[in-house]
């Protein structure tokens, strides 16, 4: 009996940015090096993971995911390291975790800005030298791994700050595929939009999808996509669902299911609380326990109103310097104290 075929992920785009991306992930795929994927919400990044694996020579080997965000620390021991039995309360047998079971293969680590920093330390450990034991264990175990991280945190202000390993941040980053949000690939809006459109067609037992009318495609423009291709799928899924006629071109997009008359009112906000965040409240203000370094507590402090500024201000310095109450020159030295005098200007430019 032969193996089953395993097919590539099919990716639809043809804006500039994306094929960028796309070329720049063929030429990393072939390399056994980690490679980090960094984007928004909803663009599709395990997408992009699952591509390089399956362009690269570990393509028949495992493909291993794992959601880092949704488990405990010791959960996420277990899981990335396994345990032995006994090992913990609960824990009756021995368990394999993500980094044997993706041997030979590659280990997806999604959300990986949120990995506890001892839990990072051990990673580091697999990457540079292949190896670790299970939870309760004293048997070193080698694999051979392949990690490809997903993020839509800026991990180089996170180390910054201290809260994501540097050297841990060196060895993934071999090469960073940022994938490009929505909003800058528009011509890809429609063809997205078409397959998603025809996919459901197909799960809602009817024959053909007849196409988006003039006034639909306008709608799809129009959007700005802030949830990215994530919330395109399901604007049209849900659009071609509730198609009254089914055989007619597609008039109506609906980008809230929530409208409705009939909508219950939210109930009133109360006074906002002492010690918590207002949106407009940079974290580090709020978000510190004693005992703490007072002079990096300061420095991360500033660094973020210099960043809550220079985004406000459209990366305009003099701009910037206006809504902190400094000079023009007080605010290049800022940025220079920082080392974030050429990020800006590069951004600005």
């Amino acid at each position: 009996m032969s193996a089953p075929v395993t097919r590539l992920p099919s990716i639809i785009g043809e804006a500039a940015p994306f094929v960028d991306l796309l070329e720049q992930l063929s030429r990393a795929a072939p390399l056994n090096k980690p490679v980090l994927t960094i984007g928004e919400r909803g663009t599709g990044k395990e997408l992009i993971a699952s591509r390089l694996h399956f362009l690269s020579g570990r393509w028949e080997q495992p493909f291993i995911k794992l959601n880092c965000s949704s488990l405990t620390e010791s959960l996420l021991e277990s899981e990335l390291f396994g345990h032995e039995s006994g090992a913990f309360t609960g824990a009756g047998s021995r368990h394999v975790g993500r980094f044997e079971r993706a041997d030979g293969g590659t280990l997806f680590l999604d959300e990986l800005a949120t990995v506890p920093r001892r839990m990072q330390e051990k990673i580091l450990r697999v990457i540079e030298y292949g190896e670790f034991e299970r939870v309760g264990g004293s048997e070193t175990i080698s694999v051979d791994v392949r990690i490809v991280g997903a993020t839509n945190e800026n991990l180089p202000v996170l180390a910054r700050r201290g809260e994501f390993r540097a050297d841990l941040l060196d060895r993934l980053a071999f090469d960073v595929l940022v994938v490009p949000p929505l909003r800058a690939r528009s011509e890809d809006i429609v063809p997205l939009a078409e397959h998603f459109a025809v996919t459901i067609t197909a799960e809602l037992g009817r024959k053909f999808f007849p196409g988006f009318a003039p006034e639909a495609i306008d709608a799809l423009h129009q959007h700005e996509w802030p949830g990215n291709v994530r919330e395109l799928k399901n604007v049209v899924e849900r659009s071609v669902y509730r198609c009254e006629d089914p055989d007619d071109p597609l008039t109506e997009i609906i980008l809230n299911p929530f409208a409705s008359p009939y909508l219950p009112k939210a109930r009133e906000r109360r006074d906002t609380p002492v010690g918590t965040t207002s949106p407009h409240t940079p974290k580090s203000s709020t978000q510190r326990h004693l005992p703490l370094d007072f002079k990096q507590a300061v420095s991360d402090f500033e660094i973020e109103l210099i960043e809550l500024a220079m985004n406000a201000s459209r990366y305009n310095q003099r701009k910037a310097a206006e809504q902190l109450g400094l000079s023009y020159h007080q605010l290049r030295g800022c940025l220079r104290k920082y080392e974030l005098l050429e990020r800006y200007s590069r951004k600005r430019s």
